[in-house]
């Protein structure tokens, strides 16, 4: 009999993966070097996988592993490498490995305290405190999350010295060098037994927590939280985060609850996804339904992923807002709010965000920095205080302090959804209420995205398109302003096409795991403007993938 699968609803208990096999798995399964599903490939957030299907096993993380302590060798990186994880089943035996081969490396390490899960920000705001005390000895850190994909995944990724997601030269670097090990059976893999690694003295605890939820009052006003007594309820979706909100709120005495506090690697408690699958995904209705459920109780309310990079923000007035309609208040309400920041510290959005946060840069008269997709393109600017703030369009962000120094140079689900508390208080509203007007004030956009089949042939002509190719003038009625295949921020090639003009624009990027191109699109001029915005994408990119086909 067909399981049943619906959307928002409990997933059945045969769905439910079966993590004694998976892991099994992943220590048993050996893979194929030439199979290229089965090789290390780095995406925009590190190597990701299932050890069901060869493509996260022991062999990986081993090789993975060494391939970072060989690119530290070169590079000189001789500070702590912060080693932290989630709460995927994955996670742990991932983990394991790591530090077999970090110790026999005679690498510094530095774990959680009580064997503790460790979020992503809670990663890069260590790194980064521990680089400004020890300039000479630079630390970095792997972080083992396959962020919010299904249970039976794994992700392992590489963030160096300053903190953030690693660009694809060191990604590809590492890359490279561990897919060679593998190929020679990784016997240039240096090893130890776990119970000699965990005995190592290589080997110190950390407290990832105290210093991070001390800081965030150098980042957010969360004494006007207290005093208006904002009722905030938060869902970790079973994540790494979990170990956090006691400590926020007996610190800033917050009214805080959370919502689930469950540490389960099979996910059973959280809804099926839009597409019948268990997926932390804090920006989909359907993942959060629980916590939209709720939304009345608290007057704001928020959710992370496993890792805690993404947020997604639950208000009484609209529920789940549209991760777009929050990066736009969430600009408008820092940019007049911080007054400790750089006069002329940028927004940076990521090309496939709302063109709302263009509106809102001009209105506020703020440069824009639009970058291609991935995170690693704000590190330096928010380093160095030129960009306030980074925001994608999937839910993640961060911003500067108070002072306008850098907070984490990584993605901070938790930041944000405090930042959303922060606004209740002091704008007497909830950020969707604020949404409303600033949408009333600079438009209402629409935004979609679809899958478009491809062939592999056509993604690579997709990926090195020039502006030359596309022939079209108009898009959905109106004149077309322009034709990028690059950034506008640094002209960092984006790897497809984005069209704009004054009242839409749409994005096309081949998929990095399907044979598919997705379509980014977004009106502000209704439904069916969007819609034909969607078609008209469809024959510009199969007419410029036409014409590079013919070459």
């Amino acid at each position: 009999m067909p399981i049943e699968k619906i959307p928002g609803q409990p997933a059945p208990r045969a769905l439910l993966v079966n993590v004694p096999r998976l892991v099994s798995a992943y220590f048993t399964t050996i893979p194929d070097p030439n199979v290229p599903s089965e090789k290390v490939a780095f995406g925009t957030s590190g190597h990701r996988g299932t050890s069901l299907v060869g493509a996260f096993n022991e062999t990986h993380i081993l090789a993975i592993t060494q391939a970072i302590v060989n690119y530290r060798r070169r590079h000189r990186i001789d500070g702590p490498l912060f080693l932290a994880r989630d709460t995927h089943a994955l996670s742990e035996p991932a983990f394991q490995s790591a530090l077999e081969v970090l110790v026999a490396n005679d690498v510094e390490i530095r774990i959680a305290a009580n064997d503790a899960y460790t979020p992503t920000p809670a990663a890069s705001f260590a790194i980064l405190t521990y680089n400004r005390a020890h300039p000479q000895h630079a630390s970095d850190g792997i972080i083992i999350t396959p962020s919010h994909n299904p249970p039976e995944d794994g992700g392992f990724k590489y963030n160096p010295p300053h903190g953030g997601p690693a660009d694809s030269d060191v990604t590809g670097e590492i890359e490279h060098d561990a897919n060679l090990l593998i190929a020679a059976g990784n016997r240039d893999v240096q090893r130890i037994p776990l119970a000699r690694a965990r005995a190592s003295t290589h080997v110190r605890e950390h407290d990832f927590v105290e210093p991070y939820v001390t800081a965030l009052s150098q980042v957010l006003d969360l004494e006007a939280v207290r005093s208006a007594g904002v009722r905030i309820g938060v869902d970790p979706l079973g994540g790494a985060a979990i170990g956090y909100w006691g400590a926020v709120a007996e610190r800033y005495g917050l009214s805080l609850e959370v919502v689930n506090d469950a540490i389960d690697p099979t996910f059973g408690f959280m809804p099926l996804d839009h597409d019948g699958k268990i997926r932390m995904d804090c920006s989909s209705r359907f993942a959060m339904a629980g916590l939209i459920r709720l939304k009345d109780r608290f007057d704001i309310a928020f959710g992370n992923d496993t890792d805690a990079d993404r947020h997604g923000i639950v208000t009484p007035s609209v529920g789940l807002m549209n991760p777009n309609h929050y990066l736009a208040v969430a600009i408008d309400y820092l940019f007049s709010h911080r007054p400790g920041w750089r006069a002329d510290a940028a927004i940076g959005k990521t090309l496939v965000s709302s063109s709302l946060i263009d509106r809102v840069a001009a209105r506020l008269g703020r440069r824009l920095a639009e970058v291609p997709v991935g995170f690693k393109y704000f590190v330096n600017g928010l380093v160095d205080g030129s960009y306030g703030f980074g925001g994608e369009e999937s839910a993640g962000a961060s911003f500067l302090r108070k002072d306008g120094t850098v907070w984490t140079t990584d993605k901070d689900g938790p930041l944000l959804g405090l930042l959303a508390a922060e606004m209740t208080a002091v704008l007497g509203e909830d950020p969707g209420v604020t949404y409303g007007r600033l949408a009333t004030e600079l438009g209402e956009p629409l935004y979609a995205r679809l899958d478009v089949a491809a062939t592999p042939q056509e993604k690579a002509i997709l990926k090195r398109l020039s502006p030359a190719q596309v022939q079209a003038r108009e898009l959905a009625g109106d004149p077309i302003r322009a034709t990028l295949t690059e950034a506008p921020e640094g002209h960092v090639p984006i790897g497809g096409l984005k069209v704009t003009t004054e009242h839409g624009w749409f994005a096309a990027r081949p998929s990095g795991t399907e044979n598919a191109y997705k379509i980014y699109a977004e009106s502000f001029k209704g439904e069916d403007h969007l819609k034909a915005i969607q078609k008209e994408a469809r024959d510009i990119v199969n007419a410029a993938l036409k014409a590079g086909d013919a070459k």
